[in-house]
C-alpha cells in the first residue's frame, strides 16, 4: 500500500493505492496552511481502511515547484512518517505529475504552474514523453511566442487563463482543463513505480523543488536552489 502526499499547492490532496490502483483519494482547498489539514486527512484515511503507517509499503511526495511553506509541510510530514515506519520515500516533481497523463502520445506537453509575481512555470516534455529542458519561469505571453507545433497545455496554471489560451494559441494547440485528483494519481501511479524499481530517495537529503527562493525576507532571486533530489529532470518512467 501507498500513500501519496501532494501540498504542492493549495488544490492538495492524499491517495492511497494498491500495487498502481488508487483506492482512496481525499482532496482540499487550503485557505490557510496545509499544516492543520494533512495530518487529520491521512489520520482519517488510513482509519477508513484499518490501517496504520506501519501496514505501508512506500510514500510518494509532490516536490514542486509550489508554495514554499505547503512544498515543507508536505514533505516534512512524508519524511516523518517514513522515518518512523522505515518505509522508501521517493519525491517527484509536481509538473512531471500534471504532464504524466499526456505523454508518450506523440504530441508535445507543457505543464504550467502559477509562481506569482503575474509569471509562470512551464515544464515542457517532447513528444517522445522525455522532459527537453529545464522548468522555466516565464510570463504567459512568452509561452505563446515559443510555441511553435501542436501541444498540450495542462496543469493548475491553466485555471486563471483557460479562455485567453484557447483564445490566443489558435491551431497550436488544446488545453486540459486542471484536476488535482488526476494528479494524485499520477503521483501514486509513478511512486508506486519507482518503488518497485528501487529508485528511493535518501529521505536525509531530499528536498522540495522551490525552483525560486521566496520572496519574502529574501533577495528577489530568480536563481534556483541546488536540489540535492534523486529525481532527475527527466520524467520518471524515462531511464
Amino acid at each position: 500500500m501507498l500513500l501519496a502526499i501532494d501540498t504542492s499547492t493549495r488544490h492538495a490532496g492524499i491517495a492511497l493505492a494498491q500495487e498502481g490502483q488508487v483506492i482512496s483519494c481525499r482532496n482540499w482547498y487550503s485557505q490557510t496552511n496545509h499544516s492543520a489539514d494533512l495530518v487529520p486527512a491521512i489520520s482519517g484515511t488510513l482509519d477508513q481502511h484499518g490501517l496504520s503507517p506501519k501496514d505501508l509499503d512506500g510514500i510518494a511526495c509532490a516536490l514542486g515547484p509550489g508554495s514554499f511553506s505547503a512544498l515543507r509541510v508536505g514533505l516534512s510530514t512524508a519524511k516523518g512518517l517514513a522515518m518512523a515506519s522505515e518505509i522508501p520515500l521517493v519525491g517527484i516533481k509536481t509538473l512531471e505529475l500534471e504532464a504524466y497523463p499526456f505523454l508518450f502520445n506523440g504530441i508535445p506537453v507543457n505543464a504550467i504552474t502559477d509562481v506569482g509575481r503575474q509569471e509562470i512555470a512551464v515544464a515542457r516534455f517532447t513528444a517522445d514523453g522525455e522532459q527537453d529542458e529545464e522548468t522555466t519561469i516565464m510570463k504567459p505571453e512568452m509561452l505563446l511566442n515559443e510555441t511553435h507545433e501542436f501541444s498540450i497545455f495542462c496543469g493548475e496554471g491553466i485555471l486563471q487563463r483557460t479562455d485567453w489560451l484557447r483564445q490566443n494559441i489558435g491551431g497550436l494547440g488544446i488545453v486540459i482543463p486542471f484536476s488535482p485528483s488526476v494528479r494524485l494519481w499520477s503521483l501514486a501511479t509513478l511512486g508506486q513505480k519507482m518503488i518497485n524499481e528501487h529508485r528511493t530517495d535518501d529521505i536525509s537529503t531530499l528536498q522540495p523543488y522551490y525552483l525560486r527562493m521566496p520572496s519574502i525576507g529574501t533577495p528577489k532571486s530568480r536563481d534556483k536552489i541546488a536540489q540535492q533530489s534523486g529525481t532527475s529532470t527527466k520524467h520518471p518512467l524515462i531511464n
